[in-house]
């Protein structure tokens, strides 16, 4: 029996894959799937239907404007997937922003009509849906227990760096930040990361989405740390961004900011990714909010100080 032909659509789920051992199955990915570094050799199944360069706020005010339309804003070519013949196409219900949807991916297989492909619909909200989406790939791929090792292993890791974070007497009170402008703070899995990892999460509930926030409230919390972590950025284009926040009156007064304990990290790569790279996000957190117990050398790349 030969191994099934997949076609993954999200980066979390093409990083799942290839974390199973399965990434010669992988025969289509996403625009957005660039890890590991190999998976750029598969062909592209989707594309924005917006412009992504330009500020935060810009992006914000173009997604805005597709979604008040009762559009997508994304597109999955259906010529590209009959071309490739897919057996499974992985997808997500999460959000409609971040990555291609559910609705998405069933408008493009109906125009399929000898499509035999099976959807696998992965739901990450929080931390423990993580594992269940690495579980529910493995069994769509009829690997269960390589599926349940790598949870294990992934949790074992996560549950080494809580232990030692807990025993901690001094617990930073941490704001992240997950859009410059408008303010949006990180939800679904970052409050357990950054209780896990030693901190006092202040803003956004774990399992929900993330919420927006005001500047006035910002800075009234006064964090220890703010830590800016943009959904789809890099370091480099966040810093690009910055001058967003630190122009504001108010900012040098902040304790972070007096404290020189505002860093940036790679919100792209690690922390909205919901798939194995959590633990590198767990760990980037760690070394941040407790320098002095942790290192794994994700310092000048999975995170920077601002200054």
């Amino acid at each position: 029996m030969s191994n099934p032909r997949i076609v993954s659509l999200i980066a979390s789920s093409t990083e799942i894959v290839c974390a199973l051992g399965c990434e010669d199955w992988l025969v289509g990915r996403s625009h957005e799937c660039d890890f590991p570094e190999s998976v750029k050799r598969l062909p592209i199944c989707t594309a924005t239907k917006f412009v992504t360069d330009g500020t935060s706020y810009e992006i914000d005010q173009r997604v805005k404007a597709i979604l008040q339309e009762g559009l997508s804003v994304y597109r999955v070519d259906a010529e590209k997937l009959r071309q490739l013949h897919p057996d499974i196409i992985i997808t997500q219900t999460q959000c409609e922003v971040c990555a291609v949807s559910l609705r998405d991916v069933e408008a493009a297989v109906c125009e399929l009509i000898d499509s035999r492909a099976r959807i696998a619909s992965l739901q990450p909200n929080a931390l423990a849906d993580v594992w269940l989406d690495i579980m529910r790939v493995a069994e769509a791929l009829g690997i269960h227990e390589r599926g349940r090792t790598l949870v294990q292993q992934l949790q074992q890791r996560m549950n080494a760096i809580a232990e030692s974070a807990q025993a901690l007497p001094n617990k930073p009170r941490v704001a992240c930040i997950e859009w410059i402008e408008p303010l949006m703070t990180a939800g679904n899995w970052m409050p357990e990361l950054v209780q896990m990892a030693g901190g006092i999460n202040l803003f956004g509930e774990a399992g929900k989405h993330s919420p927006w926030m005001t500047w006035e409230q910002l800075c009234e919390k006064d964090p220890n740390i703010i830590l800016v972590l943009p959904c789809g950025f890099d370091i480099p284009r966040t810093r690009q961004e910055m001058p967003t926040l630190t122009q504001k009156p108010e900012w040098p007064q902040l304790q972070a900011v007096r404290n020189r304990r505002v860093f940036l990290a790679d919100g792209n790569q690690y922390f909205n990714r919901p798939g194995p790279r959590l633990v590198e996000s767990l760990e980037i957190l760690a070394e941040i909010l407790h320098p002095e117990i942790f290192s794994f050398s994700h310092a000048g790349t999975g995170w920077q100080l601002l200054y």
